[in-house]
């Protein structure tokens, strides 16, 4: 679903961290909320020096976090890939509006929430020949760290999905007092521990708490669970 940049790959080790390579930045990422406690915006916070290679906690347990200090060969971490396989648009749920459509992988869910606010866009899609309504929808999408949603032009049949920069920020969701995933952003290439390519995407967030059912993806367990990064 997008191109990949150049040099800017994760590889998952087994049972070990993200293997970063590329120069890519590194970031904290924070959850805005209106004063309903909705998820508003993004508020993107300083930069950590990190290098041309690094690794990430992958395990959770990391004193040194985000990076990773070895603490997963002594807990016994198990990171075993359980994520499907499968192209984004096959395992996608498709929501139909007049102008745009709504695809959706639940399972990519990372629990941003700002897929919520003004209705939720299940609803909002349907009125989006509205150009109010459109343009809230869209930035609620474009939003969503995970790429759990995408918008869809009905008349080109292409995604409607912002440039991002090519980083990583690592999430902090004061509302639900916990730290998120890692937000991969730009077109990441990720591979697996037995080297098979994940899918290329704009947004993906990957598991740092290691409770994930679905690894090397996020989905949600971080909230449930209250991973915090110290």
């Amino acid at each position: 679903m997008a191109s990949a940049a150049s040099n800017a790959r994760v590889v998952v080790s087994k049972n070990g961290p993200y293997m970063v390579a590329g120069n890519v930045p590194l970031s904290k990422q924070t959850i805005g909320t209106d004063p309903e406690g909705g998820s508003e915006k993004w508020i993107e916070g300083a930069s950590v020096t990190a290098g041309e290679k690094y690794a990430l906690c992958r395990c959770g347990h990391s004193n040194k976090k985000p990076f990773c200090d070895g603490t997963h060969t002594k807990i016994g971490f198990d990171g075993t890939e359980t994520a499907s396989r499968q192209p984004y648009v096959e395992q996608a749920r498709v929501f139909d509006g007049p102008t745009l459509l709504l695809t959706d992988v639940e399972s990519l869910c990372a629990f941003g929430r700002f897929c919520d606010p003004n209705g939720k866009v299940w609803h909002q899609v349907r009125r989006t020949d509205d150009p109010e309504v459109r343009a809230t929808f869209l930035r609620q999408v474009e939003s969503c760290p995970a790429g759990r949603l995408v918008a869809w032009d009905k008349a080109t049949r292409k995604p409607v999905e912002k440039e991002l920069p090519v980083s990583i920020g690592f999430v902090e969701d004061p509302e639900q007092q916990c730290s998120g995933p890692l937000w991969l952003r730009g077109g990441i290439s990720v591979a697996s521990a037995d080297g098979f390519a994940y899918e290329v995407r704009n947004r993906v967030t990957l598991c740092r708490c290691g409770q994930s059912r679905n690894k090397p993806f996020c989905d949600g367990t971080h909230a449930a669970i209250k991973f915090r990064d110290e």
